[in-house]
């Protein structure tokens, strides 16, 4: 289980503070699977990045008791400096997994060959997000954060991801951000919708779509 306990989060701009969650307190539970939608800019993001803990609330407690995975594709959390396997070692280590099998998996299923070897800061922005989604896939997770990963490569690897990911589905929950509904009807029990700082859950994924779509128009 994930349990927001009265978060708030805001950003100071100019004087004043943007606020993405007003005190809301909220819980995933175990066995269920979250679409998170919002319109464009309304902190869907950020609150994916509260979920993994690579963001801390201005106030309030998350609590997790479950294993979190990173928001797949995400690769700012890297040391761009070391090498993309000296980075894997240090993940392996941290997560107490068999840094070798690591190592095969992600060379096998990134497809960067020698890149392995260079410094991230040398990747392109496409190599990084298929480094960062093999290592995601590497390492079982109880439950996996997803924002829009399954678009990142050619029309192949895009299916090597889906493949990827459904046969982890089937043994883990899913916190998603997508903005294709299908998606979020096949993959999604629950819909929590962003709205001026507040979370508004919808049991029927149909209704929490319908909800979307109307403040999208």
């Amino acid at each position: 289980m994930i349990v927001f306990d009265g978060v708030t989060k805001y950003y100071k701009t100019a004087g004043h503070k943007r606020y993405i969650l007003r005190q809301q307190s909220v819980h995933f539970v175990s066995g269920t699977s979250y679409g998170l939608l919002g319109v464009n800019g309304a902190g869907k993001s950020t609150t994916m990045r509260l979920i993994a803990g690579a963001e801390m609330p201005n106030r309030g407690r998350i609590r997790r008791n479950v294993r979190v995975s990173w928001p797949l594709g995400f690769a700012n959390g890297f040391n761009t400096m070391l090498s993309g396997k000296e980075n894997l070692k240090f993940v392996s280590r941290a997560y107490g997994e068999d840094f070798q099998r690591v190592l095969r998996f992600v060379s096998d299923f990134a497809e960067i060959g020698s890149y392995i070897n260079e410094p991230i800061r040398t990747y392109s922005s496409g190599m990084a997000a298929r480094f960062a989604f093999g290592l995601s896939m590497a390492i079982e997770f109880d439950c996996y954060l997803v924002d829009e990963i399954t678009a990142v490569g050619d029309a192949s690897f895009q299916k090597r991801c889906r493949d990827a990911f459904r046969e982890r589905r089937a043994r883990s929950d899913v916190i998603m951000i997508s903005h294709d509904m299908e998606t979020i009807k096949n993959y999604c029990d629950v819909v929590l919708v962003l709205i001026d700082g507040h979370l508004v859950r919808f049991d029927n994924v149909e209704d929490g779509i319908a909800t979307y779509m109307r403040l999208n128009r």
